[in-house]
């Protein structure tokens, strides 16, 4: 028979060792990923993943929509009327030309991001406006409604086999799409992470709904190369470029 000694030992090995195992079944993520110049992959794991209704906008990257073109994005009367009003150039001022968008916007765009991958945590950096993301996998619950609310927002996640499935609300308000269409803070957003087959592509899906701004679901795939050796660099944003915009 097994000491208390002897059995608390083979107990916490045997912990260890589970533990050990679970962590080994999740695929790591870590690493410097740059936006690809290709069309995003639509991965067909992840496409049959997204919920039945949802539009697929085409803008990710450098590529945006024109004037009142939202990508089969259907607004509510009056997120309509906002965006019918909508002026570039009041965007292209000295007040407005460095504003921060929120993780809606920024993570399809033309930067690259780099990923820390713990057990508790996994931090995100975006050199776009040198965002930092810290995204629990602790099993903790949302803030509360009156949280605070910032441009990362609260992100709790979960894996779902080999696919890190990201869930983020408190978001603060911001542009969806860069052209007058703006999500309100009751934004939800819904991320799936997971490597290709040869691991050196991280291919994502990025589903938001905003009940107070959309009549219907918006998605983008999004997808990233691996690049060795490399790291994100501060992104500097002189707002005083918008004065050439003025003339």
């Amino acid at each position: 028979m097994l000491s208390r000694t002897t059995l608390a030992v083979v107990l916490l090995w045997a912990g260890t060792g589970l533990a050990a195992a679970a962590e080994a079944r999740h695929p790591d993520l870590s690493g410097f990923w740059m936006l690809t110049r290709a069309r995003p992959i639509e991965d067909p794991v992840l496409a049959a993943k997204i919920a039945p209704g949802t539009v697929v906008l085409q803008d990710t990257g450098p590529v945006e929509y024109g004037a009142m073109n939202f990508g089969g994005l259907k607004l509510k009367p009056a997120a309509l009327e906002r965006a019918k009003n909508w002026n570039i150039k009041e965007d292209m001022t000295v007040a407005n030309a460095c504003r921060i968008p929120s993780i809606v916007y920024a993570l399809q765009g033309p930067f690259p991001i780099e990923i820390f991958q713990g057990t508790e945590l996994t931090v995100m950096k975006m050199e776009y406006f040198d965002m930092v993301r810290v995204i629990f996998t602790d099993g903790r619950k949302h803030l509360p409604a009156d949280g605070p609310h910032s441009k990362t927002g609260d992100s709790i996640a979960h894996w779902d086999g080999d696919t890190l499935v990201v869930d983020t609300t408190h978001l603060k308000e911001a542009t969806i799409t860069n052209n007058g269409l703006n999500h309100s803070d009751n934004v939800h957003v819904i991320e799936r992470f997971r490597l290709s087959a040869d691991k050196r592509k991280l291919l994502a899906t990025q589903e938001f709904e905003d009940p107070e701004v959309l009549d219907n679901r918006g998605a983008r795939f999004i997808t990233w190369e691996k690049v060795d050796g490399d790291h994100v660099h501060a992104y500097d944003c002189d707002p005083s470029f918008a004065e050439n915009y003025a003339k």
